[in-house]
């Protein structure tokens, strides 16, 4: 993985690029790529590139140009099947110069336009710049794994891996809350591009194309994701017995794995949090590895979100070269501003203040990729959302049976204040809207009510823009034609997929934590192939009665330690809001939800976050906090920490940027003319 950047003049009048401005965003994306950067430049255009070196390290330098000189690519990703699409291309003429999958990528633009994008299995944010028509494409993968920003200003366009770098490449460029953007992150956990929580910064979608041309823009979806339809006519149904999906399903995640594996000329190592989607990864990943391999864990000082033992007997297992870290509640609350400063966006768990500190291992450990299970869940079913779904609608269609609403008591067994644990309390929180049991969006209701109550803290202006919205609405607004059609768990992976996977997990969680030490995460769950197939199983496959992941259980049984494979499921959890309540809290913290600070950034009320504050202060553990006073303290502090960061303060990097490819034609012309 990479950082892209770039200016483009969207008509005549518009300045050319300006090479201090990209070199300014380029400087500010050193984490994304420490090992070279590069810059072109022409009248109307300008790309930037920092590198991560992991393919073809002495010849991949980008920004990367076809034989005359006219078309420009820079690139952000890896290209799992690049070595077919050469021998393809290789076949129909196409010379090349690297060993690169970035010029593979290009070629394959150059021989087959837009529809090249859909022969690619990877992970990639881009921008192929056509000096002659005049024209910049832009793309993105079809799970969202590689960022992509973009920002229309002064005749400009400005795309960036990052929010920060559109920031610093120029200051009149406005910074400022989306109240849009902060009204959806408190209702879905996040902000669903193309919506970004800055006014004017858009976020291209997963699977989606953005052309600039001739003073026209055009975007269209080159993938969504598909499951069979009911009344069906098996064209996308897996036919076959679940003994057969097994082994199909093996045999692609194999491959998948392998294919990431292999696809490197650096190392790759595995993240192992001890559940049975990593386990499964790290113990494939294990027979391509060679003689090393390396596997990384987080360890808990709070034993609630322990999972050592299940690390270490898998590590074990497969004779890996195993490494932990320990975090604590202090060492959550003093790296959580440099989290957020990667993030770019609010968060509502410190769920990725860890991952932060395990990715920083991994480099010290001189390791630049990594595979993690990301994407299992999704697509195998896995979260209690879906056995939570599952539930509710079976009790909907009686909603006066005692025994379909005791079936809620097997939800969530691993949460200390789990809403299971009093029946009636349990039965008023998941009865609610229970009569809506067939509409769209009905196993989200509850996390989205949850969620929806932080946003009780908006101070008045802030409840006045956001009282017109109604952001679970406009999603559910913009559903594919075919969703009705699909069964309800399909409905439910679809809206997952569409929110919190490429919105938090894939990014916050996901790219952001990883690419601020340099490490890139491979993900062989989200291979189109396996994606493709999985999504074609039937329901039952999946989601077995109440048991999750069935068919990647009985692909896993064989290979990964019994206590794994039978374990219940507990998803990755971490300390949360009393992180930042002890008396040795760091100072920032205070200092961030003051009232002089609330007022400022204008979201919060500050006798409200106050009464929160005082809350959360009068608790002695994480289980005496509810699930939504959690939610909203990290929710503020994390929003507060932004305001500080990126509006009220400047962001950029003004270092001193080395260039291995530096190449300006604007400059070149100037001379000449």
């Amino acid at each position: 993985m990479c950082g892209i950047a770039g200016i483009v003049a969207l008509n005549a009048a518009a300045p050319p690029p300006s090479r201090e401005a990209l070199l300014r965003m380029v400087g500010t994306l050193a984490h994304r790529g420490p090992d070279e950067r590069g810059l072109y430049r022409d009248r109307r255009a300008g790309l930037a590139h920092a590198r991560l070196s992991i393919v073809d390290l002495l010849h991949g330098q980008q920004p990367l140009t076809n034989d005359d000189g006219s078309t420009w690519i820079v690139f952000n990703g890896e290209i799992f099947n690049y070595l077919e699409l050469r021998d393809r291309l290789i076949s129909l003429g196409h010379r090349f110069r690297t060993h690169s999958d970035t010029e593979v990528v290009l070629h394959a633009y150059l021989a087959w336009g837009q529809a090249a994008f859909e022969r690619m299995n990877g992970q990639w944010a881009l921008a192929i710049w056509d000096s002659a028509a005049g024209r910049l494409v832009l793309s993105r993968d079809r799970y969202g794994i590689c960022p992509l920003h973009f920002c229309e200003h002064g005749g400009r366009l400005f795309f960036a891996s990052e929010v920060k770098a559109i920031f610093a490449a120029e200051t009149a460029i406005r910074r400022a809350f989306d109240p849009a953007g902060i009204d959806q992150t408190f209702t879905l956990w996040t902000v669903v591009a193309p919506q970004n929580v800055f006014q004017g910064i858009r976020e291209l979608p997963p699977g989606h194309i953005r052309v600039y041309e001739n003073g026209v823009t055009r975007e269209r979806a080159f993938w969504e994701p598909r499951y069979p339809e009911i009344p069906s006519s098996d064209q996308d149904r897996f036919a076959g017995s679940c003994g057969e999906a097994v082994e199909e399903v093996r045999a692609a995640l194999e491959t998948a794995t392998a294919l990431r594996m292999v696809q490197a000329d650096v190392p790759v190592g595995c993240y192992l949090s001890g559940g049975l989607d990593s386990s499964l990864v790290a113990t494939l990943g294990r027979r391509f590895a060679g003689e090393r391999f390396q596997t990384f864990s987080l360890r808990f000082a709070d034993a609630e979100y322990d999972e050592t033992r299940f690390q270490r007997l898998v590590a074990a297992a497969i004779g890996s070269e195993h490494h932990e870290v320990m975090v604590s509640r202090n060492d959550i609350a003093a790296i959580f501003p440099e989290v957020v400063h990667h993030t770019e966006r609010p968060i509502l768990r410190t769920a990725p203040a860890p991952l932060f500190l395990l990715s920083r291992l991994v480099r010290e450990r001189g390791v630049k990729v990594v595979l993690t299970g990301e994407g299992a869940d999704e697509m195998f079913a896995g979260y209690d959302l879906f056995r939570e779904g599952k539930v509710r609608r079976f009790w909907g269609r009686q909603p006066a049976s005692m025994r379909r609403a005791r079936l809620l008591e097997r939800l969530y067994p691993y949460l200390s204040r789990s809403p299971v644990h009093q029946q009636a309390l349990a039965r008023q929180f998941f009865g609610r809207n229970i009569q809506a049991h067939d509409m769209p969006g009905f196993a989200h209701d509850t996390r989205w009510r949850t969620t929806s109550a932080i946003k009780r803290l908006f101070c008045p202006d802030m409840r006045a823009a956001s009282e017109h919205r109604d952001a679970v609405s406009e999603l559910l607004a913009c559903l594919p034609a075919e969703f009705p059609r699909w069964s309800s768990l399909a409905q439910d992976q679809y809206l997952e997929i569409r929110t919190l996977m490429s919105g938090y997990l894939l990014s916050s969680q996901g790219d952001r934590m990883l690419m601020a030490h340099s490490v890139e995460g491979r993900f062989p769950f989200l291979d189109d192939n396996l994606v493709a197939l999985a999504n074609s199983l039937p329901d039952t496959y999946k989601l077995r009665i109440l048991d999750e992941k069935h068919v990647l259980k009985r692909v896993a049984a064989p290979i990964v330690p019994t206590q794994v494979v039978a374990r219940k499921k507990q998803p990755y959890r971490a300390p949360n809001a009393l992180s930042f309540v002890a008396r040795d809290a760091p100072e920032y913290v205070l200092d961030a939800l003051s009232e002089t600070a609330l007022r400022a950034a204008g979201i919060f009320d500050p006798k409200s976050v106050a009464g929160l504050l005082g809350k959360c202060r009068a608790k002695t553990g994480d289980g005496d906090l509810s699930n939504s006073d959690n939610m909203a303290l990290v929710g503020v502090l994390s929003t507060q920490l932004l305001h500080q960061q990126f509006i009220a303060g400047r962001p950029g990097d003004t270092r001193r940027v080395e260039l291995r490819i530096d190449v300006d034609h604007e400059h070149r012309e100037r001379a000449l003319a």
